[in-house]
């Protein structure tokens, strides 16, 4: 709904209520649309679960003992991480402390 500037300053409170109820608000300089009045948060998202909650996924997720343990070769060229074989991960620079 439309209103003029003079009777958005009037019923501004009102306003704000229809606006977070979900409804558009325009409020018009003589016959030019120049504010629109919109809710930080749109209706019915207070009701709206977080993203993300802990513990959501607790006894959901599994693995093996070993899914930490470090790759065998075999293992990264079938991952497609083959091309970490050939680039060290200390350079030798690193391994003498005396440097």
């Amino acid at each position: 709904m439309a209103y003029t500037v003079h009777q958005a300053k009037t019923h501004f409170s009102r306003l704000m209520r229809e606006a977070e109820a979900g409804k558009e608000v325009i409020v018009m300089r003589g016959s030019k649309p120049v504010v629109k009045l919109v809710p930080v948060t749109p209706p019915g998202a207070e009701d709206e679960l977080p993203f993300r909650l802990v513990g959501a996924y607790r006894g959901k997720m599994s693995w093996t003992e070993d899914a930490f343990d470090p790759m065998t070769d075999a293992e990264l060229i079938e991952s497609g991480l083959g091309y970490m074989l050939d680039t060290p991960l200390v350079s030798a620079s690193d391994t003498n402390p005396d440097k």
